[in-house]
Protein backbone atom coordinates (compact mmCIF):
# COMPACT_ATOMS: atom_id res chain seq x y z
CA UNK A 1 0.00 0.00 0.00
CA UNK A 2 1.16 3.11 -0.69
CA UNK A 3 1.06 5.99 2.06
CA UNK A 4 -0.99 8.81 0.22
CA UNK A 5 0.10 11.74 2.41
CA UNK A 6 1.53 14.85 0.49
CA UNK A 7 5.46 14.60 0.88
CA UNK A 8 8.78 15.87 -0.28
CA UNK A 9 10.31 14.03 -3.62
CA UNK A 10 13.07 12.85 -2.05
CA UNK A 11 11.31 10.76 0.80
CA UNK A 12 8.78 9.97 -1.80
CA UNK A 13 11.21 8.39 -4.48
CA UNK A 14 12.88 6.40 -2.00
CA UNK A 15 10.05 5.01 -0.63
CA UNK A 16 8.61 4.03 -4.37
CA UNK A 17 12.62 2.65 -5.29
CA UNK A 18 13.78 1.26 -2.39
CA UNK A 19 11.28 0.63 0.58
CA UNK A 20 9.75 -3.04 1.29
CA UNK A 21 7.44 -2.99 -1.89
CA UNK A 22 9.69 -0.84 -3.93
CA UNK A 23 9.99 -1.06 -7.72
CA UNK A 24 13.83 -1.78 -7.53
CA UNK A 25 13.50 -4.35 -4.63
CA UNK A 26 11.08 -6.55 -7.31
CA UNK A 27 12.31 -5.42 -10.69
CA UNK A 28 15.42 -6.10 -12.90
CA UNK A 29 16.75 -2.76 -14.02
CA UNK A 30 17.35 -4.67 -17.24
CA UNK A 31 13.77 -5.52 -18.15
CA UNK A 32 12.82 -1.79 -18.14
CA UNK A 33 15.87 0.78 -18.98
CA UNK A 34 18.68 -0.28 -21.50
CA UNK A 35 22.18 0.82 -20.69
CA UNK A 36 25.43 0.89 -22.13
CA UNK A 37 26.03 -2.24 -20.36
CA UNK A 38 23.45 -4.01 -22.08
CA UNK A 39 23.54 -2.50 -25.26
CA UNK A 40 27.15 -4.44 -25.99
CA UNK A 41 29.62 -6.27 -24.37
CA UNK A 42 32.37 -3.58 -25.56
CA UNK A 43 31.48 -2.04 -23.26
CA UNK A 44 32.77 -4.00 -20.28
CA UNK A 45 35.75 -4.72 -22.49
CA UNK A 46 36.52 -0.83 -22.26
CA UNK A 47 35.89 -0.99 -18.52
CA UNK A 48 38.70 -3.77 -18.39
CA UNK A 49 40.68 -2.26 -20.42
CA UNK A 50 40.22 1.08 -17.76
CA UNK A 51 40.77 -1.37 -14.98
CA UNK A 52 44.12 -2.39 -16.61
CA UNK A 53 45.35 0.66 -16.60
CA UNK A 54 44.82 1.21 -13.09
CA UNK A 55 46.27 -1.48 -12.00
CA UNK A 56 49.42 -0.09 -13.89
CA UNK A 57 49.38 3.37 -12.69
CA UNK A 58 49.46 1.21 -9.00
CA UNK A 59 52.10 -0.83 -9.43
CA UNK A 60 50.19 -3.99 -9.94
CA UNK A 61 49.00 -4.14 -6.03
CA UNK A 62 48.74 -8.03 -4.83
CA UNK A 63 44.72 -7.48 -4.51
CA UNK A 64 43.02 -4.72 -7.31
CA UNK A 65 39.43 -4.30 -6.37
CA UNK A 66 36.82 -3.38 -9.44
CA UNK A 67 33.64 -2.21 -7.26
CA UNK A 68 30.77 -1.56 -9.27
CA UNK A 69 28.64 0.44 -7.96
CA UNK A 70 24.67 0.07 -8.43
CA UNK A 71 25.31 -2.80 -10.07
CA UNK A 72 22.25 -4.65 -10.99
CA UNK A 73 22.37 -8.30 -11.36
CA UNK A 74 25.78 -7.80 -11.74
CA UNK A 75 26.16 -7.96 -15.82
CA UNK A 76 29.33 -5.11 -16.04
CA UNK A 77 30.94 -7.07 -13.40
CA UNK A 78 30.31 -10.36 -14.96
CA UNK A 79 31.62 -8.96 -18.45
CA UNK A 80 34.89 -7.46 -16.74
CA UNK A 81 36.02 -10.59 -15.64
CA UNK A 82 35.26 -12.26 -18.75
CA UNK A 83 37.90 -9.79 -20.34
CA UNK A 84 40.59 -9.29 -18.19
CA UNK A 85 44.08 -11.09 -18.48
CA UNK A 86 44.10 -14.02 -16.73
CA UNK A 87 47.43 -12.44 -14.39
CA UNK A 88 44.79 -9.63 -13.45
CA UNK A 89 41.90 -11.86 -12.68
CA UNK A 90 43.76 -13.42 -10.31
CA UNK A 91 44.53 -10.90 -8.44
CA UNK A 92 41.23 -8.96 -8.96
CA UNK A 93 38.51 -9.01 -5.95
CA UNK A 94 35.05 -7.83 -8.10
CA UNK A 95 32.52 -6.32 -5.35
CA UNK A 96 28.94 -5.44 -6.63
CA UNK A 97 27.02 -2.73 -4.18
CA UNK A 98 23.38 -3.00 -4.84
CA UNK A 99 20.97 -2.63 -2.39
CA UNK A 100 18.67 -5.27 -3.95
CA UNK A 101 18.99 -9.45 -3.17
CA UNK A 102 22.27 -11.42 -4.56
CA UNK A 103 20.91 -12.81 -7.55
CA UNK A 104 20.73 -16.60 -7.40
CA UNK A 105 23.46 -18.48 -9.20
CA UNK A 106 26.23 -15.18 -9.44
CA UNK A 107 29.58 -16.17 -9.76
CA UNK A 108 30.81 -16.62 -6.16
CA UNK A 109 33.92 -14.66 -6.76
CA UNK A 110 31.56 -11.75 -6.55
CA UNK A 111 30.68 -10.34 -3.22
CA UNK A 112 27.98 -8.82 -3.02
CA UNK A 113 27.38 -5.91 -1.01
CA UNK A 114 25.12 -2.52 -0.18
CA UNK A 115 28.16 -0.24 0.74
CA UNK A 116 31.37 0.45 -1.25
CA UNK A 117 33.96 -1.78 0.58
CA UNK A 118 36.83 0.26 2.14
CA UNK A 119 40.65 0.73 2.09
CA UNK A 120 41.55 -0.95 -1.10
CA UNK A 121 43.28 0.04 -3.72
CA UNK A 122 41.73 -0.29 -7.47
CA UNK A 123 38.84 0.84 -9.57
CA UNK A 124 35.38 2.40 -8.63
CA UNK A 125 32.73 2.36 -11.47
CA UNK A 126 29.34 3.36 -10.99
CA UNK A 127 27.65 3.27 -13.85
CA UNK A 128 24.05 4.89 -13.92
CA UNK A 129 24.04 5.23 -10.25
CA UNK A 130 24.03 8.74 -8.88
CA UNK A 131 20.48 9.16 -10.98
CA UNK A 132 18.61 6.81 -8.75
CA UNK A 133 19.94 8.25 -5.59
CA UNK A 134 16.67 10.36 -4.14
CA UNK A 135 16.69 14.20 -4.78
CA UNK A 136 14.27 16.94 -3.68
CA UNK A 137 12.43 18.91 -6.37
CA UNK A 138 12.52 23.07 -5.98
CA UNK A 139 10.40 25.27 -7.64
CA UNK A 140 10.52 29.13 -7.81
CA UNK A 141 7.00 30.13 -6.78
CA UNK A 142 5.25 33.23 -8.25
CA UNK A 143 7.85 35.78 -6.19
CA UNK A 144 11.02 34.14 -7.35
CA UNK A 145 11.40 32.39 -4.19
CA UNK A 146 12.10 28.61 -4.15
CA UNK A 147 10.33 26.25 -2.57
CA UNK A 148 9.52 22.27 -1.69
CA UNK A 149 7.88 20.92 -4.41
CA UNK A 150 5.48 18.23 -2.67
CA UNK A 151 4.21 14.85 -4.05
CA UNK A 152 1.16 12.99 -3.50
CA UNK A 153 2.66 9.25 -4.26
CA UNK A 154 -0.51 7.94 -5.57
CA UNK A 155 -1.14 9.88 -8.73
CA UNK A 156 2.00 12.01 -8.60
CA UNK A 157 -0.05 15.34 -8.29
CA UNK A 158 2.52 17.99 -6.71
CA UNK A 159 1.67 21.36 -4.93
CA UNK A 160 4.40 23.50 -3.64
CA UNK A 161 5.49 23.23 0.12
CA UNK A 162 7.85 25.47 2.40
CA UNK A 163 10.53 27.50 2.08
CA UNK A 164 14.05 25.51 1.42
CA UNK A 165 16.64 24.73 4.31
CA UNK A 166 19.73 26.80 4.31
CA UNK A 167 21.69 23.78 3.46
CA UNK A 168 19.50 23.07 0.02
CA UNK A 169 19.19 26.52 -0.58
CA UNK A 170 22.98 27.09 -0.46
CA UNK A 171 23.24 24.03 -2.70
CA UNK A 172 20.95 25.76 -5.44
CA UNK A 173 22.32 29.02 -5.27
CA UNK A 174 25.74 27.58 -6.49
CA UNK A 175 24.60 24.77 -8.62
CA UNK A 176 21.34 25.57 -9.60
CA UNK A 177 20.08 28.89 -9.26
CA UNK A 178 16.45 29.48 -9.74
CA UNK A 179 15.58 32.15 -7.35
CA UNK A 180 14.09 34.82 -9.30
CA UNK A 181 12.61 33.04 -11.94
CA UNK A 182 8.62 32.12 -11.40
CA UNK A 183 8.13 28.29 -12.21
CA UNK A 184 11.87 27.27 -12.98
CA UNK A 185 12.40 23.47 -11.59
CA UNK A 186 15.81 22.05 -10.15
CA UNK A 187 16.90 18.98 -8.64
CA UNK A 188 18.61 19.24 -5.62
CA UNK A 189 21.49 17.30 -5.87
CA UNK A 190 22.99 17.45 -2.25
CA UNK A 191 22.84 13.90 -1.84
CA UNK A 192 24.53 12.40 -4.71
CA UNK A 193 27.23 14.99 -4.09
CA UNK A 194 27.66 13.32 -0.52
CA UNK A 195 27.24 9.73 -1.64
CA UNK A 196 29.40 10.34 -4.86
CA UNK A 197 32.03 11.66 -1.86
CA UNK A 198 31.90 8.49 0.71
CA UNK A 199 32.04 6.62 -2.36
CA UNK A 200 35.43 8.49 -3.51
CA UNK A 201 36.35 8.33 -0.04
CA UNK A 202 36.08 4.00 0.47
CA UNK A 203 39.41 3.55 -1.70
CA UNK A 204 42.76 3.93 -0.59
CA UNK A 205 44.19 4.56 -4.20
CA UNK A 206 43.02 4.53 -8.03
CA UNK A 207 40.40 5.81 -9.38
CA UNK A 208 36.76 6.56 -8.68
CA UNK A 209 34.13 6.82 -12.43
CA UNK A 210 30.40 7.86 -12.65
CA UNK A 211 28.35 7.45 -15.79
CA UNK A 212 25.44 8.77 -16.01
CA UNK A 213 22.92 11.10 -17.60
CA UNK A 214 23.93 14.62 -16.52
CA UNK A 215 24.00 18.45 -17.24
CA UNK A 216 26.22 20.98 -16.02
CA UNK A 217 26.23 24.43 -14.71
CA UNK A 218 26.03 26.31 -18.08
CA UNK A 219 23.11 24.42 -19.48
CA UNK A 220 20.90 23.30 -16.63
CA UNK A 221 17.21 22.43 -17.53
CA UNK A 222 14.66 25.07 -17.05
CA UNK A 223 12.25 22.98 -15.63
CA UNK A 224 14.06 19.86 -14.51
CA UNK A 225 14.85 16.20 -15.36
CA UNK A 226 12.41 14.14 -13.18
CA UNK A 227 10.90 11.27 -15.01
CA UNK A 228 9.85 8.13 -15.30
CA UNK A 229 10.28 4.73 -17.09
CA UNK A 230 8.68 1.64 -17.35
CA UNK A 231 9.17 -1.41 -20.21
CA UNK A 232 11.56 0.91 -22.01
CA UNK A 233 9.31 3.56 -22.39
CA UNK A 234 9.46 7.24 -20.72
CA UNK A 235 6.30 7.56 -18.34
CA UNK A 236 5.03 10.29 -15.54
CA UNK A 237 6.89 9.65 -12.40
CA UNK A 238 4.17 8.78 -10.65
CA UNK A 239 6.10 7.51 -6.79
CA UNK A 240 3.72 4.58 -6.29
CA UNK A 241 6.67 1.53 -6.27
CA UNK A 242 4.85 1.02 -10.31
CA UNK A 243 8.27 2.66 -12.54
CA UNK A 244 11.49 3.73 -12.13
CA UNK A 245 11.91 7.44 -11.10
CA UNK A 246 14.86 9.37 -11.79
CA UNK A 247 16.74 12.53 -12.76
CA UNK A 248 19.50 13.58 -14.64
CA UNK A 249 22.54 14.24 -12.29
CA UNK A 250 24.45 17.96 -11.69
CA UNK A 251 27.66 15.83 -12.36
CA UNK A 252 29.82 19.03 -11.79
CA UNK A 253 28.71 19.56 -8.74
CA UNK A 254 30.16 16.18 -7.26
CA UNK A 255 33.86 17.76 -8.48
CA UNK A 256 36.53 15.75 -10.40
CA UNK A 257 36.84 15.83 -14.29
CA UNK A 258 33.37 15.69 -16.57
CA UNK A 259 33.85 14.40 -20.01
CA UNK A 260 31.10 12.93 -22.18
CA UNK A 261 31.17 9.38 -22.72
CA UNK A 262 32.21 9.46 -27.02
CA UNK A 263 35.31 10.95 -25.63
CA UNK A 264 35.73 8.56 -22.58
CA UNK A 265 35.30 5.57 -25.15
CA UNK A 266 37.43 6.40 -27.78
CA UNK A 267 40.09 6.92 -24.89
CA UNK A 268 39.85 3.50 -24.51
CA UNK A 269 40.61 2.07 -27.87
CA UNK A 270 36.85 2.11 -28.86
CA UNK A 271 35.44 4.17 -32.28
CA UNK A 272 32.83 3.10 -34.72
CA UNK A 273 34.54 3.30 -37.54
CA UNK A 274 33.86 0.92 -40.45
CA UNK A 275 36.71 -1.56 -41.16
CA UNK A 276 38.22 -1.09 -44.19
CA UNK A 277 36.78 -2.39 -47.09
CA UNK A 278 39.43 -4.24 -48.31
CA UNK A 279 39.19 -6.68 -45.26
CA UNK A 280 35.96 -8.27 -46.71
CA UNK A 281 38.06 -9.60 -49.81
CA UNK A 282 41.14 -10.82 -47.57
CA UNK A 283 39.04 -12.38 -44.92
CA UNK A 284 35.33 -11.93 -44.88
CA UNK A 285 34.57 -13.69 -41.63
CA UNK A 286 36.98 -10.93 -39.83
CA UNK A 287 35.59 -8.26 -41.87
CA UNK A 288 31.80 -9.57 -40.45
CA UNK A 289 33.03 -9.56 -36.80
CA UNK A 290 34.77 -5.84 -37.18
CA UNK A 291 31.76 -4.68 -38.55
CA UNK A 292 29.54 -5.95 -35.67
CA UNK A 293 32.01 -4.54 -33.59
CA UNK A 294 32.11 -1.50 -35.26
CA UNK A 295 28.48 -1.15 -35.36
CA UNK A 296 27.79 -1.77 -31.82
CA UNK A 297 31.09 0.84 -30.55
CA UNK A 298 29.13 3.64 -32.92
CA UNK A 299 25.79 3.18 -31.01
CA UNK A 300 28.41 3.66 -27.64
CA UNK A 301 29.52 6.82 -28.95
CA UNK A 302 27.01 8.23 -30.88
CA UNK A 303 26.12 11.94 -30.62
CA UNK A 304 22.71 12.42 -28.98
CA UNK A 305 22.54 9.09 -27.97
CA UNK A 306 24.60 6.54 -25.77
CA UNK A 307 27.67 8.96 -26.60
CA UNK A 308 26.28 12.18 -24.56
CA UNK A 309 26.26 10.03 -20.87
CA UNK A 310 28.87 12.02 -18.72
CA UNK A 311 31.91 10.34 -17.19
CA UNK A 312 32.81 11.85 -14.03
CA UNK A 313 36.72 10.92 -13.10
CA UNK A 314 38.06 11.53 -9.99
CA UNK A 315 41.86 10.32 -9.05
CA UNK A 316 42.58 9.01 -5.20
CA UNK A 317 45.41 8.15 -3.48
CA UNK A 318 49.30 8.52 -3.63
CA UNK A 319 49.91 7.02 -6.54
CA UNK A 320 47.29 9.23 -8.54
CA UNK A 321 46.95 12.54 -6.48
CA UNK A 322 49.74 14.41 -8.81
CA UNK A 323 48.34 13.49 -12.21
CA UNK A 324 46.87 16.41 -14.08
CA UNK A 325 43.38 15.75 -15.17
CA UNK A 326 43.99 17.60 -18.42
CA UNK A 327 41.23 18.27 -21.27
CA UNK A 328 41.23 14.12 -21.67
CA UNK A 329 38.97 11.91 -19.94
CA UNK A 330 41.54 10.34 -17.55
CA UNK A 331 44.82 11.48 -16.25
CA UNK A 332 47.51 11.07 -18.85
CA UNK A 333 49.23 8.20 -16.94
CA UNK A 334 45.78 6.24 -17.26
CA UNK A 335 45.66 6.66 -20.91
Amino acid sequence: MTDDKWTGWRQATEQALYGPHGFFRREAPAAHFRTSVHASPIFARAVAELLRRVDAALGHPSELAFVDVGAGRGELLLGVLGSVPAPLAARLRPYAVERAARPDGLDARIAWTDEPPRGLPGLLFANEWLDNIPVDVAEADGTGEPRYVLVRPSDGAERLGGALSADDAAWLARWWPIAGSPGARAEIGRPRDAAWARAVASLDAGLAVAVDYAHVLASRPYYGTLTGYRAGREVPPVPDGSCDITAHVALDACGGTVVNQRQALQALGIDGRRPALALASSDPAAYVRALASATQAAELTAPGGLGDFAWLTHPVGPACAGLPSGAGPFPSALR
